[in-house]
């Protein structure tokens, strides 16, 4: 893999917590285009790696680049501003607003101006049509004018996902997508980031290992704040130590 097939990467990452190790000497590499899961027992760093590469924490060590660009002293606003924004574990929509209301908000943030709110209906007008192609990209055309706390748990990560969207990012970060759904929820996100990966990347955390088999091209196992395996679906889930590591056991 060149860097140019690269978009985001770690080396040497690490995080200490008043001695404690949460992530130690991480390595990743994101290839352009790609889905990336990140799994791992509980208490493996996963949280804290997001939150390292999206600047919601700095690191203690190492170097962090996206798109070629050093990033590792940037703040959050200026990493999403450059193409990579998160989504959260917990939804998080404005539930008296509809989702039309809703992806429209998002798309004045992307404008940067804090005072959108305050103009005329007639001027905010014009991000209805870039709105509904946004709710129709989620599979939330039916909805539109439904209001975010009508709407079931999955359809409002759906939702979510659509304000994400709305930010126009290269790069998507998902943290538990799944967390909390119903299995018919679960089928349809799944269908949505797979649709939504077409022209960009992903990278996910993810315990659901059934969806992480189905969508992702590469998953990086971490364990105890370190990088235990790398590679497809199949390489990770034969290796003993991840087993062990799940598990708690090793194996013959």
């Amino acid at each position: 893999m060149t860097d140019t097939d690269l978009i985001l990467s770690a080396k040497g990452m690490t995080k200490r917590f008043a001695g404690f190790m949460a992530v130690n000497d991480v390595d990743l590499n994101v290839r352009r285009g790609s889905i990336h899961a990140l799994i791992g027992p509980n208490g493996a760093g996963k949280t804290t790696c997001f939150n390292l590469l999206t600047k919601f924490l700095q690191p203690t060590a190492g170097r962090i680049t996206f798109k070629g660009r050093d990033i590792t002293t940037l703040a959050a606003s200026e990493i999403a501003r450059l193409g990579m924004v998160r989504s959260f574990q917990i939804s998080a929509v404005f539930p008296k607003l509809t989702v039309l209301e809703n992806v429209r908000v998002a798309l004045q943030r992307r404008r940067g101006h804090n005072f959108d709110f305050w103009r005329a209906q007639k001027v905010l007008a014009e991000f209805n049509d870039e709105a509904v192609r946004r709710v129709e990209e989620v599979g939330l055309a039916d909805f539109a004018h439904h209001t975010a706390s009508e709407l079931s748990y999955g359809r409002k990560r759906a939702l979510e996902i659509a304000t994400t969207l709305a930010l126009e990012p290269e790069m998507l970060l998902l943290d538990e997508p799944m967390a909390g759904m119903a299995q018919a929820d679960v089928e349809r996100i799944s269908g949505l980031i797979k649709r939504i990966s077409a022209n960009r990347t992903i990278l996910m955390v993810e315990h659901n290992l059934s969806v992480v088999a189905d969508l992702s091209d590469t998953i990086t196992v971490l364990a105890r704040g370190q990088v235990l395996a790398e590679g497809d679906y199949a390489t990770v889930s034969n290796d003993e130590r991840v087993i062990e590591a799940y598990i708690g056991v090793g194996h013959d």
